[in-house]
């Protein structure tokens, strides 16, 4: 590490020059992302709680994101002709964390008849080669990689969140190339990056994510897309600034759950990168982020109305999932072929909750925050899609 590593802001034009050298290329694009990389930079130089080894992931994150960026800007270059591609209709999975959301992506990811941003193509977006190819890629074989040194070094991660570098995969990638991305809030306690991140538009972002998704799905130009990330809650205008045809499914589940299990999950990422994990300001924070996430969306939807939305509560998709694939289908017009049925069918037979061990996490009376405060927090939410408390 350079000796301007022990200040991440001061190392922002080395960390630029380290991206170039790994990228072979020097064009950015837009320079909108610099705001957020700088909040960013600035909040890992305040934190108090950082290892080592964490300043060095978070680092690594930061370079790679970057070049990254740079590697697609060089193929949006050489592919001018994938702006000029419509994106009609995207089906688009998001909601609260923890709400089912990944099971119902990779459910759906099974049907043929859609296209969804596969794990090494969002870590590394361009044209989608034939499959044929894939396991011969060296960026497949990078994502493999990479996938299996997260499963070593955290072991008990599968059972609460399996990817593999050819399922489906999140937009978390793609937006971090802008440093938008919950990714940072997720790994440490930065609550200046936090404030930022959750109260400022991304419009920018989300331009560029749409390019992206023209570009990976440039070999299948006409098969409708499939997309999922909750942090899309967040930020609807700008996702429907992009997707204006935009079909949302958005998925619940009591925030009682969904906060136990979140904070029981983020405790294990942020000790990866923390010497210690509080495990009560993580909860907090995360309480405040998916509480103004639900809030956000509220908003919109009161605004511009639910005529876009399906939404899917997490106790409906349990009791009959490939059912509840067949609702979003009929409401939004998409056809499930036989083989498409069949292939969720054997899916869904293939993987039952828990099969890599069951995600245990504390019961709400030994949680770290009272049940109802986080039902104040969401009382809103409870109320809006007429939810129990």
């Amino acid at each position: 590490m350079a000796k301007d590593d022990d200040n991440f802001a001061a190392a922002e034009d080395a960390l630029h020059e380290e991206a170039r050298e790994l990228a072979g290329c020097d064009d950015f694009g837009d320079p909108s992302y610099l705001e957020g990389l700088r909040v960013l930079l600035r909040s890992l130089d305040e934190s108090k709680s950082l290892s080592k080894l964490g300043r060095m992931i978070l680092r690594r994150q930061v370079v790679t994101s970057l070049a990254t960026r740079l590697r697609c800007e060089e193929r949006l270059k050489q592919h001018p002709e994938v702006l000029d591609r419509e994106v009609r209709r995207p089906i688009i999975i998001t909601g609260l964390v923890r709400t089912g959301s990944t099971a119902l992506h990779y459910l759906m990811g099974q049907d043929p008849g859609m296209q969804m941003l596969e794990y090494w193509l969002s870590a590394e977006p361009q044209p989608r080669p034939p499959k044929s190819q894939w396991a011969e890629h060296p960026d497949f074989k990078a994502a493999q990689a990479s996938l299996q040194f997260l499963y070593d070094t955290t072991p008990d991660l599968m059972a609460v969140h399996e990817m593999k570098a050819d399922w489906p995969e999140e937009c978390g990638h793609i937006l971090a190339q802008s440093f938008t991305d919950d990714r940072f809030e997720c790994s440490a306690h930065l609550p200046a990056y936090c404030e930022w991140y959750w109260h400022t538009p991304h419009p920018e972002t989300y331009t560029r994510h749409k390019k992206l998704i023209q570009l990976i799905g440039s070999t299948s130009p006409d098969m409708r897309w499939l997309i999922k990330y909750p942090v899309h809650l967040r930020q609807l205008p700008a996702l429907f600034a992009v997707y204006p045809d935009a079909c949302v499914v958005q998925t619940h589940r009591d925030p009682r759950t969904v906060m136990r299990s979140y904070t029981s999950f983020l405790t294990k990422i942020h000790a990866m990168h923390e010497e210690t994990v509080n495990e009560e300001q993580i909860a907090r924070t995360q309480l405040e982020s998916w509480g103004t996430a639900a809030d956000a969306a509220i908003a919109y939807r009161r605004e511009h109305g639910s005529g876009q939305f399906y939404d899917l509560q997490f106790e409906d998709f349990m009791a009959d999932p490939v059912g509840a694939v067949k609702g979003i289908y009929a409401h939004f017009d998409q056809q499930l072929s036989p083989a498409g049925e069949a292939a969720l069918n054997q899916w869904n037979d293939a993987h039952p909750q828990g099969k890599h061990g069951r995600h245990s996490y504390k019961k709400q009376e030994d949680f770290v925050i009272p049940e109802t405060e986080i039902l104040d927090r969401f009382a809103d939410y409870l109320e809006f899609f007429d939810m129990p408390r």
